[in-house]
């Protein structure tokens, strides 16, 4: 990892953790809006800057989480996992945009893993809770979207070509 990479995940996590300060009360428990989730679209423009997004939930999670010990496993766990299966599904995906719905629909689908965390720490009911934090991420992650894509054209300009694009 170059030092340019090393600074940029320093600034994602700095931004995943300051954002998510910011929206403290709708981040967290069974009906989160966390906006900083925003920037798991980041991945899909380098993988590398999953770093700077898992440094990221880690700090957040354990600076402002009011279930702190479920949430550095369960929360982190659950950003590796989608993370990962974005990461893998890119071998297979040129296009950005499908990129970046497949990372929606990874982490909405892997929200179960927060619905389990909810139900163990808080006694939740998981089918609910699992459809409400779901519903969070993905309406995060979609209206998202366009913003990570305009700071994805500063960030990887190599990537914006007609392959990547579907034009």
């Amino acid at each position: 990892m170059n030092v340019r990479t090393m600074a940029t995940n320093g600034l994602i996590a700095a931004v995943y953790i300051a954002v998510t300060a910011l929206i403290q009360p709708f981040g967290f428990t069974n009906i989160q809006f966390r906006v900083s989730e925003m920037l798991n679209h980041l991945v899909v423009f380098r993988r590398t800057y999953a770093v700077g997004i898992v440094l990221g939930v880690f700090f957040a999670n354990l600076f402002f989480s009011p279930i702190v010990a479920y949430d550095l496993v369960f929360g982190v766990g659950q950003s590796v996992l989608a993370l990962l299966i974005t990461i893998v599904s890119m071998r297979y995906v040129e296009n950005i945009w499908a990129r970046m719905a497949v990372n929606t629909l990874s982490f909405t689908v892997t929200m179960g893993l927060i619905a389990l965390e909810l139900k163990l720490a808080l006694g939740f009911p998981f089918w609910l809770t699992w459809l409400t934090t779901a519903i969070g991420e993905f309406v995060v992650m979609a209206l998202g979207a366009p913003i990570m894509y305009a700071v994805g054209r500063r960030l990887a300009p190599e990537l914006f070509n007609s392959a990547h694009q579907g034009r």
